[in-house]
């Protein structure tokens, strides 16, 4: 979705929306339309930038990346 590189599933992070608010889903349990994203900070700029998250999701408005960003720089950090 960010730098829009094709790669193999199990590299991607799944995303979902709930309430408005972008959340990693991991196990790919979580119920609602996914979109996939690099598990990088870089990528997660990217989208933002291109304003990719409401293509994706298929929904309008404007989406919460804080719980996200702060998974990714804990994955960054780790």
């Amino acid at each position: 979705m960010g730098c829009r590189v094709r790669t193999v599933k199990s590299e991607l992070l799944r995303l979902v929306v709930v309430e408005g608010v972008v959340i990693p889903d991991p196990g790919g349990r979580l119920p609602g339309r996914g979109a996939s994203l690099h598990p990088s900070l870089r990528c997660l700029e990217l989208a933002e930038r291109r304003r990719a998250f409401s293509r994706a999701f298929r929904a309008q408005g404007v989406f919460d990346v804080s719980v996200l960003r702060a998974h990714l720089e804990g994955l960054d950090a780790g």
